[in-house]
């Protein structure tokens, strides 16, 4: 053969089959249970947040590329995702524009300042969240008690539209009536008066694992049932989407020192079981802190990555000025990713290590 008929390229020389559009569709059919769940629980508010944030999320990609003069990726559903991830950090009666302000910041600064797609340091959709909490925590710690969409308490579609886009509930509704604390922010509030777990949790409050882990509690829409959002999980693993050396290595980094407090002194710590029924873990363990452009690239670069998440969620539970760690965690993990590459790079193969 004549070297004039061989075709010279660079790695990678087989294609996986994967693309970004198959990837984003594969999460968002592993979220769709949960999804549909939370708006099960929390009824018509809950739909229009979902479908607020993402068309905000959607809008802001398309104006981008336009001011950009670049075609709009629309197709690749990155931007979807994020508005759909970002809704499920939201209390299910978030106002109609913290959802825009949400989705505009979370593709504008978490994503487009950076380049786009794939050069992104901060996963997009927290980063929203962490600006949203900071900056209107009254809006993102204020938490509906599920009733149900066929519960005779539940809103109508119209009582709906106008409690989200106006702040007023229909005639005879009383916020107060309607919000409670989560379980997370109950105890956060018990412990810092010296209360014990079961004076914070027991009794009147009468916290309750089944209820939490299967998402009948009060919270955002993403810590509605542990279970489902697990089973999501386990689905991008037995697809390869992701692997198990994040989600593993988080679980164990929270739920290691929540067991080993819990058994120093179990009447000011709760079980390892609440944490990890409660709050926003399991959905960040399998859909957050394992986003492909901002988690390391190397297996133990991903577990070191992961357990931090996980210490770092743990601590700002229980010793932090937030109720929940798990935004807070990951973002700070994030800033940390690119040294986790540097040091836990693989030798080349053929190359002598240093110590050898």
């Amino acid at each position: 053969m004549s070297p004039s008929n061989l075709l010279f390229t660079s790695s990678p020389h087989v294609h996986g089959g994967d693309s970004i559009p198959r990837i984003m569709q594969t999460v968002i059919w592993a979220l769709v249970p949960a999804i549909l769940l939370s708006v099960w629980i929390f009824g018509w508010p809950a739909l229009l947040v979902i479908v607020i944030t993402t068309l905000a999320a959607v809008a802001t990609e398309y104006m981008m590329a336009r001011i950009r003069c670049r075609p709009a990726p629309l197709g690749d559903l990155s931007a979807a995702l994020t508005g759909l991830l970002l809704a499920l950090t939201l209390p299910p009666h978030s106002p109609w524009w913290i959802c825009v302000a949400g989705g505009f910041f979370a593709i504008l600064l978490g994503k487009q300042v950076y380049g786009g797609l794939g050069y992104n340091m901060f996963n997009p959709a927290l980063i929203a969240r962490v600006f949203l909490l900071v900056s209107f925590p009254v809006e993102l710690t204020t938490w509906p008690q599920p009733s149900g969409l066929m519960s005779p308490q539940a809103l109508s579609f119209g009582d709906a539209l106008s409690l989200i886009f106006s702040g007023h509930l229909p005639p005879g509704g009383v916020v107060d009536a309607i919000s409670s604390a989560t379980p997370l922010g109950q105890y956060h509030i018990g412990l810092s008066m010296g209360k014990t777990v079961q004076d914070v949790l027991g009794g009147a409050y009468a916290f309750d694992h089944l209820k939490a882990a299967t998402g009948f509690i009060a919270g955002s829409l993403g810590e509605t049932s542990a279970v489902l959002l697990a089973l999501g999980g386990l689905y991008l693993l037995a697809k390869r989407i992701i692997t198990w050396h994040i989600p593993l290595s988080m679980l164990a980094g929270c739920l290691v020192p929540a067991t080993i407090f819990w058994l120093l002194d179990g009447t000011r710590y709760p079980d390892p079981i609440f944490h990890l029924v409660t709050g926003g873990l399991v959905m960040g363990v399998f859909f957050m802190a394992t986003d492909m452009v901002t988690s390391p690239v190397t297996p133990l670069g991903q577990i070191l990555f992961g357990a931090g998440c996980g210490l770092l969620t743990y601590i700002i539970r229980t010793w932090g000025g937030y109720p929940e760690g798990v935004s807070f965690a990951i973002v700070i993990m994030n800033a940390v990713v690119p040294l986790l590459d540097q040091y836990t790079r693989p030798v080349v193969y053929g190359k002598a290590k240093k110590n050898a």
